[in-house]
């Protein structure tokens, strides 16, 4: 994939609509990590051919996809056992699920937890949010029903993107 293609990726303009959306919303101000990278992003975008500093700012807000992963597990977590890795409990990982897979993400607390920009997506499988780029509590669902095609394949993306990332812990079972 070349450079531009990374760079105009869907999931790099989601990532930068929904860090800029987070920093907006955040009714704390803890998601400090988004701010930084939302500024590091808006700077770089504003600078004379800029492309490569767009690039490097890029960067930083999609990591880089993880080498040390553990083989994917498949088993079944319960919605109500699911909404207790919500972020809330410094003890405990938080999870987001995407399409019925359980990841694991306690490793980006600064965005998933208590708190933080992303944290509407904690505890749930939030795929019909993160499908359509929202970021609130309505829409972090597991029901995908309205979404359009390219919804669909934004869906897909962020599927794509954790699995990459985060270690499968399981998939979302019956209650």
């Amino acid at each position: 994939m070349s450079w531009y293609e990374t760079l105009t990726s869907t999931p790099l303009l989601i990532a930068g609509t929904l860090g800029i959306s987070a920093a907006i919303y955040s009714r704390r101000h803890t998601a400090h990590q988004v701010v930084t990278q939302v500024k590091e992003v808006t700077a770089a975008a504003g600078a004379d051919g800029g492309t490569a500093k767009m690039a490097q700012a890029s960067a930083s807000v999609m990591s880089p996809p993880a080498t040390d992963l553990a083989p994917p597990k498949d088993d079944p977590i319960s919605p109500s056992q699911l909404s207790g890795y919500d972020g809330s409990d410094p003890s405990k990982p938080i999870y987001v699920a995407i399409k019925g897979r359980v990841f694991d993400v306690t490793a980006k607390k600064e965005m998933y937890g208590k708190g933080a920009g992303y944290n509407v997506f904690a505890g749930k499988d939030a795929s019909k949010g993160l499908g359509m780029s929202s970021l609130e509590s309505k829409d972090a669902i597991p029901d995908v029903t309205g979404l359009d095609e390219a919804q669909m394949k934004t869906l897909d993306q962020w599927d794509s993107f954790f699995e990459k990332r985060y270690n499968i812990v399981g998939r979302v079972g019956k209650d």
